[in-house]
């Protein structure tokens, strides 16, 4: 390849989700293996992650949250179509199957997102210079355009699209998890012309779903670049830089009761997977490989 320029964003998704995961993602980036964080407000350890972000001056976005735990926004924490029996929102399948029936109030949504936005600007003392959406709520539909208004209103000029270029091709994922993922690919497809509309920007390529918990390694995440970036390449061969964001889970387990969004830690953030993660980002050959093949580390402020 001829000197392209490759400006990767390797984001930290879930800070503030609970301590030791707080504490991983700090550790990730000190060590130069995670470049930008995405807050979750509702999370148990959101306060105490918005300090560490200020303190080590870590780029920090917003992880809107919608499926997970319950509202920041007190008057839907009652009565509102967001919420199921046990007062919390609907989970992550849950939410998707309420929207898909029509029981769904996007006026709730609404509410609920700009809530999310100025609670995050309470934590932390700006805006977020990036918002997506945890489990890949905001590319739903109907989500899609208030998600896309809600950015608009504050400024919010990027946003993470997950269309993952090489997803096809990992036979390693099993069968239930790849037809969530294609659902999220159909979504994200939906979502683009909307948020084009709305004026709001994201990197070129996405990756990260084929390199979640126990896939991650180093040699699948050099592959999923450099495939990206050949794909990318021969579609837009005059281009001179390239912008890649990588999502990334690491952490060390959580132990509960501490952590979640309200209702404790999931079995995800209680397994070894996300210690996984954190172990194979913090691998020197990873580092290498960025340096020799000209690929900076860098937040969303940066693009």
């Amino acid at each position: 390849l001829r000197m392209l320029q490759v400006k990767l964003i390797v984001t930290g998704d879930d800070f503030g989700y609970c301590p030791r995961r707080n504490q991983g993602i700090v550790d990730c980036f000190l060590a130069g293996a995670v470049s930008n964080v995405s807050l979750l407000v509702n999370g148990s350890a959101a306060a105490d992650a918005a300090e560490l972000a200020r303190r080590y001056n870590i780029p920090i976005g917003l992880h809107a949250n919608l499926s997970e735990g319950f509202p920041v926004c007190e008057v839907l924490r009652t009565n509102s179509t967001l919420l199921n029996r046990d007062g919390f929102f609907h989970g992550k399948m849950g939410f998707r199957t309420a929207l898909s029936k029509g029981l769904l109030n996007m006026s709730e949504v609404k509410q609920e997102l700009k809530a999310q936005v100025e609670l995050f600007r309470e934590l932390t003392g700006h805006l977020p210079p990036h918002m997506d959406g945890h489990q890949h709520v905001h590319v739903l539909p109907e989500v899609r355009h208030v998600f896309a208004e809600v950015l608009e209103e504050y400024g919010i000029r990027y946003t993470r699209v997950p269309i993952e270029p090489g997803l096809h091709n990992c036979d390693w994922i099993p069968q239930s998890l790849m037809d969530f993922y294609l659902g999220v690919e159909e979504d994200s497809f939906n979502t683009v012309d909307v948020f084009t509309r709305h004026g709001i920007r994201w990197p070129d390529i996405y990756i990260g779903l084929s390199t979640m918990g126990k896939n991650m390694s180093v040699h699948n995440i050099w592959s999923a670049i450099d495939a990206a970036i050949r794909e990318f390449t021969s579609k837009v061969p005059q281009s001179r830089v390239v912008t890649i964001e990588l999502m990334v889970h690491p952490g060390y387990p959580s132990v509960p009761p501490a952590g979640g969004c309200g209702e404790g830690p999931d079995d995800f953030s209680q397994s070894c997977e996300r210690l996984h993660e954190l172990q194979m980002l913090m691998k020197p050959e990873l580092q290498s490989h960025y340096k020799t093949h000209n690929i900076q580390l860098c937040s969303f402020k940066d693009l």
